[in-house]
């Protein structure tokens, strides 16, 4: 056994979905640097434009634009890379939508918003994607797909994001169901679930109630940070992970089951 060829993803052509900030960022530029071919897109093309020309300078990254919360957007992005590739390894979706209200007030439009993105536009990406993720697929060397979850869609979360929590859990069960659909297609579907990750909304939180006081209880008293992300998506990217399917991963020092 080769063992420094297990976690090899060179030469691999992947897709990462909210790419241009946070989780998807850091995992576009584990990729590239791993040498990979990576395309980034979200609805904000300069962020994702941004992150493709800081990692320029280690490899190959393209921006694109799609709004992956809309049918349309996700077949646009489809026929994108339908014209320029052939076949793709890897698709990470990891655009996400949160929305926040209390119960009495949450709006039919962040319900909406929520679900659009995180479940429908997870769904008919990865539906549109499929001839490419087949076409080089392989029973030794399958496409992988990799949907980003959370553990809000493994517990019960504190917060008021009753549709996010919800979408989560859907996308965990919509990737399971996946799993069995696309076997034979030699296609993996799994999840990552993150546990809390310092994005922006997380900074601001931070800012006003302190670090100790969001972590609460969790066992490992710090926050997943890009490494964290990047080792669990790596290693189901590559030969590693090939045999692995139909699994959610939490990555959250032990939030979801140990609490």
């Amino acid at each position: 056994m080769q063992t420094d060829s297990l976690f090899d993803v060179r030469g691999k052509t992947v897709l990462v979905t909210g790419g241009g900030r946070g989780i998807g960022r850091g995992l576009a530029s584990a990729f590239v640097s791993a040498g990979a071919r990576v395309y980034v897109c979200s609805r904000d093309y300069d962020a994702c434009k941004a992150t493709a020309d800081e990692l320029a300078n280690i490899g190959e990254c393209i921006p694109l634009s799609a709004d992956l919360g809309t049918y349309a957007g996700c077949e646009g992005l489809v026929g994108e890379l339908s014209v320029r590739e052939t076949s793709l390894d890897v698709v990470i979706n990891n655009a996400g939508a949160l929305w926040a209200a209390p119960l009495i007030d949450y709006p039919e439009n962040g319900w909406d918003k929520v679900f659009d993105l995180n479940v429908k536009g997870t769904f008919f990406l990865i539906r549109g994607l499929l001839p490419l993720l087949a076409e080089g697929a392989t029973m030794d060397s399958p496409a992988r797909v990799i949907n980003i979850g959370s553990i809000d869609g493994l517990h019960v979360p504190a917060h008021d994001t009753y549709a996010y929590s919800a979408s989560k859990a859907a996308v965990h069960h919509l990737s399971r169901h996946l799993a069995r659909e696309l076997a034979d297609r030699h296609v993996t579907v799994n999840v990552i679930a993150p546990g809390m990750y310092l994005s922006k909304m997380m900074q601001a939180t931070v800012a006003t109630k302190g670090a100790d006081a969001v972590l609460g209880a969790a066992r490992t008293k710090r926050f997943v940070d890009d490494s964290d992300m990047a080792g669990a998506a790596i290693y189901l990217a590559s030969r590693a992970g090939a045999y692995v399917t139909g699994t959610v991963l939490p990555v959250d020092g032990g939030m979801a089951t140990t609490l």
